[in-house]
């Protein structure tokens, strides 16, 4: 999945009012990362307000990002080419980042989880932020207002690899000031299907 990035195709044409979406391709909505539109950061684009359809078919990608344009129109109670056709808008306006799946970090080998609070050189959020993407196990990483500056979250495989990534990768680097380490001993997803 590295370097390939699968998306809905932009210049297929939507079925007519009987049908919705062709089954080829399109009709599918991938299980891989998408990206903002090109050359435009998420942050410049402009709010855009969302009806109860569009937070509805959010809610449904959140909880299965594999859902076929078929089953989120069905749900929605809109036709495929109009479900199709939002879900396109919302990945175009920015508002769909990308799609991914969500991992249980203690399954896949990672048993050991952490928030660690960064307090960094005042200015250096975008250098701290760079280097904070190299670190193995980094899921999330955010500037933030408070006691500190940064809140990273991290999943390694246990708490050795913790202890090496906090007191020889995270204080290595010459901007960060402290950290402070948050162990958590349990996670709930909010997003996930409360059926599954």
């Amino acid at each position: 999945m590295a370097d390939e990035q699968m998306a809905v195709d932009r210049n297929e044409v939507p079925g007519d009012d009987t049908g919705g979406a062709p089954d080829n391709a399109g009709s599918e909505l991938p299980g891989e990362v998408l990206s903002a539109p090109v050359g435009v950061p998420t942050g410049a684009l402009p709010a855009r307000p969302l009806d109860a359809i569009d937070r509805d078919i959010l809610r449904l990608l959140q909880t299965d990002g594999r859902a076929s344009v078929r089953s989120v129109a069905e749900r929605v109670h809109v036709s495929r080419a109009n479900a199709y056709a939002r879900i396109n808008r919302l990945i175009d306006d920015g508002v769909i980042r990308g799609f991914s799946a969500r991992v249980n970090h203690e399954r896949a080998g990672h048993g050991a989880s952490a928030y660690i609070t960064l307090k960094i050189v005042q200015n250096s959020w975008r250098t701290v932020r760079e280097q904070l993407k190299t670190l193995p196990g980094a899921t999330h990483i955010a500037l933030v207002s408070g006691d500190f500056d940064v809140l990273l979250l991290v999943h390694t495989p246990d708490n050795r690899t913790l202890r090496e990534l906090v007191l020889t990768r995270l204080q290595s680097i010459p901007e960060v000031l402290s950290t402070r380490t948050l162990l958590v001993f349990e996670e709930t997803d909010l997003n996930s299907d409360p059926h599954a």
